[in-house]
């Protein structure tokens, strides 16, 4: 696995390095050893799976409020997506600020996501899935979101959104009264 960290400190685009023959390939999606390059004390709770039909959807943008924030690791595994993350750190040299990757099937990337970040994401074509793993389990209580399109973030999506859940749609705007998650 190589790491690189994005403009958003402690975030990392994360690379497989498959071994490859006439059957095919292999690859580690996740090794606790080789993540402690990065983060030496982290634990999977929970694994989810999305899959998401339409071009253009987004998911997102999600993340979990202390005492439940959560590490994200984020892989595409059919189809591809911009991947989105947004510091909401509190007091971050880039609070606010976000950063975009392109994660497919073919690039074999993974989006590494540290507590205190927003994530979510905008299809790139049909059909695709996506396998998260999350360092805490989802606890609705401290579930919290901001709006793709919210002006204070500017987030350049490639295309234009074609479908979101309802519930995506209508979170509220940031006030400038927000000042992010203590972590």
């Amino acid at each position: 696995m190589k790491f690189a960290e994005t403009p958003l400190k402690g975030t990392f685009v994360v690379t497989c390095e498959p071994f490859e023959d006439s059957r095919g390939l292999f690859a580690r999606l996740f090794c606790r050893d080789s993540l402690k390059e990065i983060n030496d004390n982290i634990s999977i709770a929970q694994i989810n799976y999305s899959l998401t039909i339409k071009k253009g959807s987004v998911r997102g943008l999600h993340f979990q409020y202390p005492l439940k924030s959560e590490v994200k690791m984020v892989r595409c595994l059919t189809g591809s997506v911009f991947d989105v993350i947004v510091d909401i750190r509190h007091n971050s040299q880039t609070f606010l600020k976000w950063h975009g990757e392109t994660i497919s099937a073919n690039n074999m990337k993974m989006m590494y996501i540290p507590k205190g970040f927003a994530h979510g994401f905008q299809t790139l074509e049909p059909n695709c899935t996506l396998l998260y793993l999350h360092s805490e389990s989802y606890d609705p209580s401290c579930e919290g979101a901001l709006r793709y399109n919210d002006p204070m973030l500017g987030i350049k999506w490639p295309l234009t959104a074609t479908l979101l859940s309802d519930k995506d749609l209508n979170h509220p705007l940031l006030t400038p009264s927000f000042s992010g998650l203590v972590i």
